[in-house]
């Protein structure tokens, strides 16, 4: 038997050739049972598909797929990838082999592109799936108490239903990238060897990382070196808030995005917080920080979170410690209670709880995580600003304790750095959040405060390619004199006809708050008409109540002027859903 063929550069020694070799020779007698025929290594042989499922609220579990599908064709597979709303029940029960990617939005909440999947999947009628063989790589952030809940949920439920767990489920925390790739990477073995697929003793552990792929080239390991080049105050002097517009260089030909996508920024802590943490350790910054290559300033200010307080400096300093409160809070591991205490406090606060020292700044340091990125909704159009990216930003401030904190990317970019100074940044792509395909279809964006950032986006991309159909944006803030963000462009896309419709919520400027929910049930009818039309619903902003609040004004939107009973209104909704007519990017 002819041996199968590496290209001179593949990317493999010569002992995972060979397991390749035996893998494959294990797929070809598979298949010529079967009646197919597998020639090489990457060769798609349909006996042994693999299905590799996403559910994603900002896209990284979908672009973490795609490295499963890269690995999984390397190894011999033909692969599949789909969205978990697309897969229908019936047909999860005939995939043979499944790995379900997975993130976990808001508080242990399903993404969007995932309820869908879920409502039918956790159902009294959802069908057996003994026959399935599954992996589930769940994404997460181990600051939120449920930590890989959407991933957990999805891995008890098919287990429940009779389904085979190949590998056990892996939890990855926000800095994900290597852990996955070696869980797939172990996993896909797995999968030949309950497949009784030939194979040597022989691990795959050298294929191709993420970040070798042309499309990942800047990413946030590896952030490309932007400029700022503007930084403007957006809201009035006398406003409660301070919102900002900031242009980036994005030279075209190094970096590409799409209206609809998020930009990666990758932030230094504020100097200020940084020498305050050398004076409570009495540190000196030029020291080099234990299991660090780095000084101890450095890493305080570009490789650690020093802000927010994370669960695991906050339990072990409540080990250390006697405060009331604070052994209260964690010992009851109440939700509620912990949020109320830790309001407004950072890590700093919580260090100062105690007049003794609980740490020594080594121990500290290794309780922190690293430094994550910020991604903003990007509020440009490529089409319309060449070689450039704008974001809109709240710089986030507060005084607590006679001290100022900050929020450390919002205010790394206000006030630390200046206009022509290298800003690291990177294209996060959305493509669950775009402007309509159809360039005749109507357009409904909801997008209070800086919501209104991707629908910026939006209208620039549909008045640069010169799409007919109709755009209608509701957007609100406090008050119109301080808090209309863009307000010039704005009233010059109503003039100039892009803005067919132009619907504002101030909600301080009277007696009685209107939000831009209350504005949806005035314009009702003809909100129900556009959607009978074909339009597309998008919302932008707050999860926590404003997005919730809009959910339910679209339900009685739909049930009032469609007459509808509320059964028949959540499934008119679930409809727009399964059609990608309503369109969220929350936060």
């Amino acid at each position: 038997m002819n041996k199968p063929f590496f290209p001179p550069k593949a990317p493999f020694n010569e002992d995972q050739k060979s397991w390749l070799a035996g893998f494959m020779a294990g797929l070809k007698a598979s298949a010529e049972m079967q009646g197919t025929t597998a020639v090489s290594a990457g060769s798609q042989v349909k006996a042994h598909e693999l299905n590799i499922l996403f559910g994603t609220q900002t896209g990284n579990a979908e672009l973490l797929a795609e490295d499963t599908a890269e690995l999984a064709q390397k190894a011999g597979f033909a692969t599949v990838i789909t969205a978990l709303d697309d897969v229908e029940m019936d047909d999860l029960a005939t995939m043979e082999n499944v790995v379900v990617v997975v993130s976990t939005y808001g508080e242990g909440e399903m993404p969007d592109n995932a309820e869908l999947f879920w409502d039918a999947m956790s159902s009294s009628v959802a069908p057996r799936l003994e026959n399935v063989n599954y992996g589930i790589l769940a994404l997460g952030d181990t600051g939120y108490e449920d930590f890989c809940q959407a991933g957990k949920l999805i891995d008890t439920r098919m287990e429940q239903l009779g389904a085979k767990r190949i590998l056990p489920r892996i939890d990855c925390d926000v800095d994900y990238d290597d852990i996955a790739i070696a869980w797939v990477e172990e996993l896909l073995p797995a999968i030949a060897q309950e497949l009784n697929v030939q194979q040597p003793d022989a691990t795959l552990t050298a294929a191709p990382k993420a970040g070798n792929r042309k499309r990942e080239k800047w990413n946030k390991k590896n952030p490309y070196r932007s400029q700022l080049l503007e930084n403007k105050r957006l809201s009035g002097p006398s406003s409660a808030k301070e919102i900002r517009h900031f242009s980036l260089s994005l030279p075209a030909d190094a970096i590409s995005y799409e209206a609809g996508d998020a930009l990666g920024v990758v932030p230094l802590n504020k100097q200020g917080l940084v020498d305050a943490f050398l004076q409570h350790f009495d540190a000196d910054g030029d020291d080099t920080a234990d299991g660090f290559e780095a000084s101890l300033e450095e890493v305080l200010k570009s490789q650690l979170e020093i802000v927010t307080p994370n669960r695991e400096f906050i339990s072990e300093l409540s080990a250390r410690i006697k405060h009331d409160e604070l052994n209260h809070v964690v010992s009851n591991a109440d939700k509620e209670t912990m949020d109320a205490f830790l309001w407004k406090q950072d890590t700093l606060d919580l260090l100062r709880l105690s007049p003794s020292m609980p740490f020594g700044i080594d121990e500290f340091l290794k309780l922190m995580k690293p430094l994550q990125h910020r991604a903003y909704s990007i509020s440009s159009s490529p089409k319309a600003h060449v070689d450039e990216v704008h974001l809109t930003v709240a710089a986030v401030r507060w005084s607590h304790l006679n001290r100022q904190h900050n929020g450390v990317c919002s205010t790394y970019l206000s006030d630390d750095a200046e206009i022509g100074q290298v800003v690291p940044v990177f294209v996060s792509q959305n493509k669950g959040f775009r402007p309509p395909q159809d360039a005749n279809a109507p357009m409904i964006m909801i997008g209070p405060g800086t919501g209104v950032a991707p629908f910026r986006a939006f209208l620039e991309e549909r008045r640069e390619i010169g799409a007919s159909g109709k755009n209608w944006l509701f957007f609100g803030d406090q008050h119109r004199a301080h808090d209309f963000a863009y307000e010039e462009e704005i009233s010059m896309m109503s003039k100039s006809g892009l803005l067919n419709r132009l619907d504002l919520a101030f909600s301080r400027d009277q007696k009685e708050k209107i939000y831009v929910q209350s504005r949806m049930l005035e314009n009702g009818k003809e909100l129900f008409s556009w959607l009978e039309d074909g339009g597309y619903f998008y919302v932008c902003g707050d999860a926590t109540r404003m997005a919730r609040d809009v959910d339910d004004a679209l339900h009685e939107v739909i049930a009032i002027n469609g007459e509808m009973s509320e059964e028949d209104a959540a499934e008119y909704v679930t409809g727009l859903k399964r059609q990608k007519r309503y369109l969220r990017d929350v936060y």
